[in-house]
């Protein structure tokens, strides 16, 4: 059983529409077999959006683990911002960059990369539902990564679920960036944010 995380999906592509509602706008996106949540904006990336949405959000964003684009284009839809979307999962960056063009994104790059591998920039923001399936040692990695790339007082959000490790997670994050606070809690999905 391929999950994906996998750089190649070997399950059959079968492209379908998905309608986003958030706020007072309907986003639609191409999604696929062998992309994360392929048949729905899944409920913790949603809680993630909903509550990045009552930020402050300005300059250049990085989504890593993109999938098909859910964050970066919905934020990109409410917010001046320089997108950059990158995942390893070859399908998913396909899928991304149609729907950046579909949605239409203008400032924004995709990239392929596994985590953190081809990103030598600094980001204002980075944002993530990571992967978990891919287990604690890309997860952390990806943590670690972020604070090394973002510009000072630059904020890092995640979104994880208590019974996934929520509490070593902050105790980690706690040791990488020098604020870090819980912005919203439901359903054991607990949204992060960091201050470097």
């Amino acid at each position: 059983m391929e999950h994906y995380y996998s750089n190649q999906p070997t399950s059959e592509s079968e492209e379908r529409i998905l309608e986003y509602k958030i706020k007072d706008k309907t986003i639609f996106f191409l999604s696929d077999n062998g992309v994360f949540s392929k048949n729905h904006v899944d409920f913790a990336t949603n809680l993630l959006i909903n509550t990045i949405l009552n930020e402050e959000i300005k300059g250049a964003l990085l989504d890593v683990g993109c999938g098909y684009g859910a964050i970066g284009i919905t934020l990109a839809k409410f917010f001046t911002i320089s997108l950059t979307m990158l995942d390893i999962n070859q399908r998913a960056l396909g899928l991304a960059e149609k729907n950046a063009t579909k949605n239409k994104i203008k400032d924004v790059k995709i990239i392929e990369s596994d985590g953190f591998q081809n990103i030598n920039k600094k980001y204002d923001i980075i944002v993530t539902n990571p992967p978990i399936r891919a287990g604690k040692e890309v997860t952390y990695k990806i943590y670690s990564e972020s604070q090394n790339h973002l510009n000072e007082n630059g904020k890092f959000y995640l979104v994880i679920n208590k019974k996934h490790g929520a509490p070593s997670t902050i105790k980690y994050l706690k040791e990488l960036f020098s604020n870090v606070e819980i912005l919203d809690k439901k359903a054991g999905f607990n949204v992060i944010k960091c201050k470097k």
